[in-house]
């Protein structure tokens, strides 16, 4: 007989809000655009195997993309079938694990594509591919002025097939003149390829904050989305198909108040002495900290849900814990929930507004929570928290 550990921390994965999204997602997409699921970066801090566990089960995505070869590996016991695509450069030795295990890498330069070559043919087989234009980002991908000699190249190879054309939008959710740049210098290098087979291409440069300028008038077939998926709108606040999906969000980020103490006026709270009492406090003890993933800069700045109330942080957050100010709460308890992203109630704290108060952006904070916040899977957002039932492990 096991015995299950308390936690100090942790995070509320809501599976059913994950799946409202992608298909309120796919819904507004013309049909028989591609739905490639980012899934990168243990899914922004979802939980990987969790997430493409559910993924497949519910046949939700038709590829995955990741990031590099060990996250391929989890989602390919995930999944035995669907398409990986390879998002990041392969480092070299790398090669004969894409061929064995059916992954799709990036293209950006002709030493892949003879390293990809020479590993398929060793294997007597094809490795499906996509090739990278960068139109901006400066990151992988060929430079788009220098294109031609790469997409001769790969069409050349004869272990090779090409599957799928893309590009990365650097700035879609905040210069729209850029963003024109990049499809238009996108569109010029596809132009008119009589080397390619067409047919099954995918040319995708949309991510979650493309999608409201998505062109599917000018030959984009698929879509690579994560943040979105996950329920957080890439903008500060949605427009366009974002506006009409509706996202739900997917992550919320809770702990307990461990300890309550009083403090008169003038004293100094926490590393540093950065916050001063004006007035005698009541004090909550709230066991999360930088261990955790709340980020220093919410020291002073962010606040706490504790009984549907925000409460803020005082001084330096710490490794381990916050110290809370619930002075005007004289009802709470040890052992009450408090939220850094969330809902309680009617009350709620956005992951934006967390983001901002962390000075950084959602991507990062979701993928800042450690190891030691325990995931716990919901089946469904829809209804309120207390009938939410957990999803068997």
């Amino acid at each position: 007989m096991t015995t299950e550990w308390p936690v100090r921390c942790h995070a509320e994965i809501d599976l059913g809000a994950l799946e409202y999204n992608i298909r309120a997602l796919r819904g507004v997409l013309p049909s028989g655009c591609r739905y490639i699921s980012v899934v990168k970066a243990d899914a922004y801090g979802h939980g990987l195997s969790r997430v493409a566990s559910f993924l497949a089960e519910r046949d939700l995505v038709d590829l995955y993309a990741v990031a590099g070869l060990s996250e391929a590996a989890v989602v390919r016991g995930c999944d035995a079938r669907a398409p990986i695509l390879i998002l990041s450069a392969v480092f070299p030795g790398e090669e004969d694990l894409l061929v064995t295990h059916n992954l799709t890498p990036t293209v950006s330069s002709a030493g892949e594509v003879e390293r990809f070559d020479r590993a398929a043919a060793r294997a007597g087989r094809k490795l499906p591919v996509h090739l990278k234009v960068d139109t901006g980002m400066g990151r992988l991908g060929i430079w788009h002025e220098w294109a031609d000699p790469l997409f001769r190249k790969l069409a050349e190879a004869r272990h090779l097939e090409l599957r799928g054309v893309y590009t990365h939008l650097s700035s879609a959710d905040s210069d729209p003149e850029f963003t024109a740049i990049q499809r238009r210098r996108f569109l010029d290098v596809l132009g008119d390829r009589p080397e390619w087979n067409r047919e099954g291409l995918l040319v995708h440069a949309d991510n979650s904050a493309g999608l409201d300028t998505f062109a599917p008038e000018a030959g984009f077939n698929a879509v690579r989305i994560g943040l979105a998926q996950y329920g957080v709108p890439p903008f500060e606040s949605a427009s366009g198909r974002l506006r009409e999906v509706g996202l739900r969000p997917v992550c919320s980020l809770h702990s307990r108040v461990s300890l309550l103490k009083e403090l008169p006026a003038g004293t100094e709270v926490s590393y540093g002495r950065t916050c001063r009492l004006e007035r005698p406090t009541r004090v909550a003890v709230v066991g999360a900290g930088y261990g955790d993933g709340i980020p220093l800069a919410c020291g002073n700045r962010a606040s706490v849900l504790v009984r549907e109330r925000r409460c803020p942080i005082l001084g330096r957050v710490t490794m381990d814990e916050v110290m809370v100010d619930v002075s005007d709460l004289p009802e709470v308890a040890c052992g009450d929930r408090a939220t850094f992203f969330g809902r309680q109630g009617a009350a709620e704290i956005t992951i934006r507004e967390f983001s901002a108060w962390s000075r950084t952006i959602p991507w990062e904070v979701l993928c800042s929570l450690t190891n030691r916040v325990k995931r716990v899977y919901l089946t469904s957002s829809c209804k309120p928290p207390s009938d939410r039932r957990p999803v068997p492990e």
